[in-house]
This record gives structure tokens, C-alpha cells and sequence, in this order.
């Protein structure tokens, strides 16, 4: 509610500081907005119809509390190997949270898809070269490692 009041205050802001350059941008927005719509309603429907799919015993089975880092494995290489854009991942990830998948786990998943791609590996190997390619994401995975053990320390998910 907090970010909805401020961006609804700078709005109104700008909309009395320039009428013109506000509309415009609106415009501007709501076109990228509409380009990206079918595509996300698609990304989740397939994800819900996905996550509908399998059993909630199955998902807190591998990504669940018993065992977190064995959850925390399968999801990172899930995400190093995944190519999703971040309007799909965090609405799954909520969706995930609320089956009872650890936010460690979730931290997990969320960082190594952003920054760890096997799948553009041969794509990153042509531009930087193999040597290049394999350092950048052996780096994000061992971030994605950092910040995963971190999100468990902030909630108490891992043994202080």
C-alpha cells in the first residue's frame, strides 16, 4: 500500500509539474505495458496450470523444509537452467511460498535464474569466449549460494 501511495503522489506530482510530458509517458507505458500483457498472461497460465498440476506433497517433498539443501539444490540448478523473465518468476515464487517452499530455497532459484545461464552459454561463449562465459557464471552461482544462506539466516530458516 505504501509504494501505491508514493507512486500515486509522484504521479500527481509530475502531472501538475508538466501535463504534457506526463500524458506522454503514460502513453509511452501503457504501450509497453500492452506488448508484454499476452505474453505474461501466457507465462501464467502455463505456471499455474503447471504448479495445479503437480502435488502440493511433491513440490514440499523436493523444495520443502526436510531437507534444505537438497530444495536448494534442485531449485538452483532448475534456475540456472530456466530462461523466464522477472514478471514471471516472482508472482511463482509468492505462488511457491505459499505451498511452503523455504524463502531460502526461493532465494536460491530467483538468483540463479538471473544470473546463471546454461542455456545462454553457447550464446555468452561466442561474444566473451568459453574461459569468460563459465567465470561470470561460476560467480553467480557462488553469489546465488551467498544470498540463498543469507535469506535463511534473515529468516531463520538455517541454524544460526
Amino acid at each position: 500500500m505504501f509504494f501505491y501511495s508514493v507512486t500515486v503522489i509522484l504521479l500527481l506530482t509530475s502531472f501538475f509539474a508538466d501535463r504534457k510530458k506526463t500524458i506522454r509517458a503514460l502513453k509511452i507505458a501503457w504501450r509497453k505495458f500492452s506488448n508484454i500483457l499476452p505474453m505474461f498472461i501466457v507465462m501464467l497460465v502455463l505456471v499455474s496450470v503447471s504448479l495445479y498440476l503437480l502435488p502440493q506433497e511433491l513440490i514440499r517433498e523436493y523444495l520443502g523444509e526436510e531437507d534444505l539443501l537438497k530444495g536448494m539444490g534442485i531449485a538452483m540448478l532448475v534456475g540456472s537452467i530456466a530462461l523466464m523473465p522477472g514478471f514471471i518468476v516472482f508472482p511463482l515464487c509468492g505462488i511457491l511460498r505459499e505451498q511452503g517452499v523455504p524463502y531460502m530455497v526461493l532465494s536460491g532459484f530467483t538468483t540463479t535464474l538471473m544470473m546463471v545461464g546454461l542455456v545462454t552459454l553457447p550464446v555468452e561463449k561466442a561474444y566473451f569466449g568459453m574461459k569468460t562465459a563459465l567465470i561470470r557464471n561460476g560467480i553467480g552461482l557462488i553469489i546465488a549460494v551467498i544470498v540463498a544462506f543469507a535469506t535463511g539466516l534473515v529468516f531463520a530458516e538455517v541454524m544460526q
